[in-house]
């Protein structure tokens, strides 16, 4: 009895995920604009952008479906006209800071920008003091 429970929960678990599998590519997910200019903008703006199934992959490389879907977006936009830098915010607020490969400073983010210069700073003050000459006369 409980294995049948178990059979029948998995399959009401894989029902949606074959079913995702199964839907058609967004139209220009593969399919380049017809334009050369638009084209060339919306590949410039694809690959500052990160899959954010694969997180290591820039839409423009990855084949994730989500991949699809984002070029497909990026290119009807740049189609209807828009400003890249205006489609990278949507994105942005739409998945997060993280799909973009170029971080921005934000109050919450600026510690991550200012941390390298503080250890810097404190480097040198520690090896100034280390390395400062003891007195002459005086043995160390």
């Amino acid at each position: 009895m409980r294995s049948g429970l178990t059979c029948v929960f998995l399959l009401l678990i894989a029902v949606p995920v074959m079913a995702q599998e199964n839907v058609p590519p967004a139209p220009f997910a593969y399919r380049q604009l017809a334009d050369p200019e638009q084209e060339v903008r919306a590949k410039a703006l694809m690959v500052t952008l990160r899959c954010v199934m694969c997180q290591s992959q820039s839409i423009a490389d990855s084949d994730a479906p989500i991949a699809g879907d984002m070029r497909s977006e990026v290119r009807t936009r740049i189609a209807q006209g828009e400003d890249p830098e205006h489609i990278r915010q949507w994105l942005i607020a739409r998945y997060g800071d993280y799909v973009s490969y170029t971080p921005q400073v934000k109050p919450i983010t600026w510690p991550l920008f200012a941390a390298p210069l503080v250890f810097l700073a404190l480097a040198g003050l520690l090896l100034r003091g280390r390395f400062r000459r003891a007195p002459t006369g005086e043995i160390a």
